[in-house]
């Protein structure tokens, strides 16, 4: 039904009663790293307040990880695959998955489904915000789903760990904040980046409006900062894998296939007393 990585609203809107779409809330917010701990928060609440008609909730600090994981890293195969199958996702379905986050959260559900072999996913364009500015109806009755058969099947690909990083010539891209780049703040004891990294914040791949630039436009950043789709892999970081999912997202549209999400990204390389860091 779709083969895009974005839908837009108006897409959303025509199918949103058709059985094969699936809709899922991904709603949440996370503090700057200068703030205290805690930093990471879902909005489960807003989300029964009101939502688009039919979506389905996950709470991305806890629904898609590994339990007790301090970096975050996705969940197991069984884990993932057992969430999915009880939100009424299957192999044949369309996923819609959407935000509040600038599409943050959405694209690493999209990572996430993409790693576990689910091709039929996409972000929505704008998230939440653009829903309601675009005039399109909301609900706050939580559906009844009947469960699914959901199969995952590992995509390697599109994950990086620190030994690749460690072993492998590579193309770094650090989308978290300049201020963490440069070492001026921290969600790790040690702070810098990992050598021989860009530094592409996330917000820089977004318009005014919070949706994601165009294709060329992206293509022209990547390109200028020295990303090349014929050179080798490009990793991309943050600091528990969240943002960089974004960064992987604007690569594809970008065109460029060959990136890869380092998950455990700077909660592991700048917790690590043994890392080189710049």
């Amino acid at each position: 039904m779709v083969h895009d990585l974005l839908v837009s609203t108006d897409w959303l809107a025509e199918y949103l009663n058709d059985d094969k779409v699936k809709i899922v809330d991904i709603r949440g917010h996370v503090l700057p790293a200068s703030e205290p701990p805690p930093h990471y928060f879902s909005h489960h609440d807003d989300y029964i307040e009101s939502h688009i008609p039919n979506a389905v909730f996950v709470d991305w600090t806890s629904d898609i990880v590994e339990p007790d994981s301090p970096t975050y890293d996705i969940a197991n195969p069984e884990r993932y695959a057992d969430l999915m199958s009880k939100l009424g996702i299957d192999d044949t379905s369309q996923v819609i998955v959407y935000d509040d986050a600038n599409g943050m959260f959405a694209a690493r559900f999209w990572w996430t489904m993409q790693y576990y072999g689910h091709q039929a996913v996409a972000v929505l364009d704008g998230g939440w915000q653009k829903w309601l500015a675009d005039g399109h109806p909301i609900s706050n009755e939580v559906p009844e789903v009947e469960a699914g058969t959901f199969t995952p099947v590992i995509n390697n690909k599109l994950r990086a760990t620190r030994l690749m990083i460690e072993r492998d010539v590579l193309q770094l891209i650090d989308v978290r904040s300049s201020k963490e780049f440069d070492g001026e703040a921290s969600r790790a004891k040690r702070m810098g980046h990992i050598p021989n990294a860009i530094n592409m914040p996330r917000k820089t791949f977004l318009t005014a409006e919070g949706t994601l630039k165009s294709p060329d436009n992206l293509q022209a950043m990547f390109v200028e900062s020295g990303i090349s789709a014929d050179g080798h892999d490009v990793v991309l970081y943050c600091n528990s894998g969240i943002s960089a999912s974004y960064g992987l997202l604007a690569l594809r549209v970008a065109g460029i296939t060959n990136g890869r999400v380092y998950d455990s990204s700077w909660k592991e390389w700048g917790n690590a007393d043994d890392m080189i860091v710049e």
